[in-house]
């Protein structure tokens, strides 16, 4: 009968004591407020690499898109300019070239307008379209580049602003340091680092890729026209 008793009681005591516990909820923080939470000398920092990132994205599918159309090729059109100069039929010549949006056909444009003229001035001025056409196709990416150098660096700046700030917070405080009061320049020391960091490694990416793409094209050039410079050399 006793433990009928005390049985109750002490579910009782079990019961108020597991409703005491404190409930712990697990806190997040959203990318945005991630980017928030380093103070206002984080947030700027945070700001000029949002500025970048923008700009390196616009280089890169503006370049990637224009390199793109220039590397396009008929393989019809070496073999079209070729008849039409065999048959001496210049001004057809001349024709499909402006009809042609290519690197490839305005050096050839120039070449067929030369036809006539020695050699070594028709080859100079086939060379002289193609290095402007290469430094069409290269506009932007030094910009490009130095973001993808300028990011990191901006990132790493951030770091060294928030470091300072919370060793300013700690000289303030003097022998009462908590945890709360490091925690911005904290945070702004590791959110302007990886941001800088991820803008960095993906212009650095981008960079890479659109030289390769202009290479390709560069190389379909000098292919262009060395054809084209080996069909003035064939006999009449």
């Amino acid at each position: 009968m006793l433990s009928l008793f005390i049985t109750p009681a002490f579910a009782q005591e079990s019961v108020t004591l597991d409703m005491a516990e404190p409930i712990t909820e697990e806190k997040t923080l959203s990318i945005l407020e991630l980017m928030m939470s380093g103070g206002v000398g984080g947030q700027l920092i945070m700001l000029s690499l949002l500025i970048l990132s923008i700009i390196a994205v616009y280089i890169f599918v503006e370049r990637y898109l224009t390199i793109q159309r220039a590397g396009k090729e008929d393989p019809q059109f070496i073999s079209s300019i070729r008849e039409h100069v065999q048959k001496g039929n210049l001004d057809a010549a001349r024709s499909l070239c402006n009809r042609t949006d290519t690197p490839v056909a305005r050096m050839l444009e120039k070449g067929v307008a030369r036809i006539g003229r020695p050699l070594n001035d028709i080859s100079a001025a086939i060379e002289n379209v193609g290095k402007l056409e290469t430094y069409k196709l290269e506009t932007n990416l030094a910009t490009l580049a130095t973001i993808s150098g300028a990011a990191p660096m901006i990132g790493f700046l951030g770091t060294v602003i928030g470091m300072i700030l919370a060793f300013h917070q700690m000289a303030n405080a003097g022998g009462q340091v908590n945890v709360e009061m490091l925690a911005g320049g904290i945070y702004t020391a590791m959110t302007t680092t990886v941001a800088g960091l991820v803008v960095g490694i993906l212009a650095f990416l981008g960079y890479n890729v659109l030289v390769t793409k202009v290479e390709k094209v560069v190389f379909k050039m000098e292919a262009g026209s060395t054809a084209f410079i080996d069909l003035l050399h064939e006999p009449a």
